[in-house]
């Protein structure tokens, strides 16, 4: 494996770990690349505050670790700093002031609620519903048709257990969509090792029917994610399974928007 985009720190509060340990361990384990990309904060409402993201004052020790990070290690890997984010309409103009004096290299799309987190359910709770199924898959479309993403985060996220032909009929027109934008889809080491719903055998199905190709996300939530070679190989053997070609790097990941 000689990139990894998806890797979070601290600051999101479900990860551990330093950033300089994430850098060493990506390194130990060869990689040419590692962007981080923690979980993007939005503005709530003053008496609101996340358990899942890092807060808007934390953005500018973000940055400032980070760059010194790229600086320190620029003879032994190339860093790039980003977030993974969702794509929520009604909230974007807000998220977008927000970030714009920072030098965000990337984002990612990891749709984990479709509604503002305040109010909305989480995409990866339980749901026989195909309306909230199509509404995830609507809005990742929609996400991605501004520009802003590289790629979709853990794209079976959502957590539908009604009929196969149901979420089928939903998520081959996602995967469609990213094969004609020739956008992989993420296997999710930390859902794969941890036995989570995603990435199914499901959708990785799915995805073999529509032709995608595929990238290795770790979801990095502690450093040895990053040099676990057991772990990798799980997701590198899935992509053969299901003959998903890897790509290893995202040759243009720069937000177009």
């Amino acid at each position: 494996m000689k990139a990894n985009y998806h890797t979070h720190t601290a600051r999101c509060k479900h990860a551990w770990g330093e950033d300089k340990e994430y850098v060493e361990q990506a390194i130990q384990a060869g990689m040419e690349v590692l962007g981080f990309s923690d979980h993007c904060p939005w503005i709530f409402p003053p008496d609101y505050v996340s358990h899942t993201r890092m807060e808007p004052k934390e953005l500018d020790g973000y940055f400032t670790s980070l760059e010194n990070l790229k600086r320190e290690y620029a003879k032994d890997i190339t860093i790039y700093i980003g977030f993974e984010s969702e794509y929520i309409p009604e909230l974007m103009e807000e998220q977008d002031r927000l970030l714009k004096d920072y030098p965000v290299d990337y984002m990612l799309l990891g749709e984990h609620f479709t509604a503002s987190e305040v109010t909305g359910p989480y995409t990866g709770h339980e749901t026989k519903s195909e309306a909230d199924l199509q509404r995830y898959v609507d809005l990742v479309i929609e996400g991605m048709e501004t520009g802003k993403y590289a790629y979709v985060a853990h794209p079976d996220l959502i957590h539908y257990i009604g009929s196969d032909e149901i979420y089928e009929r939903h998520m081959l027109r996602l995967c469609q969509y990213l094969k004609a934008h020739d956008i992989p889809v993420e296997i999710n080491l930390l859902g794969v090792v941890e036995h989570r719903h995603y990435t199914s055998g499901r959708f990785l199905r799915i995805a073999q029917k529509a032709g995608n190709s595929a990238i290795i996300g770790c979801d990095a939530h502690t450093p040895d994610r990053l040099s676990n070679v057991a772990y990798i190989q799980n997701c590198l053997d899935l992509a053969k399974m299901y003959d998903l070609p890897v790509v290893d790097f995202l040759p243009d990941f720069m937000a177009k928007a």
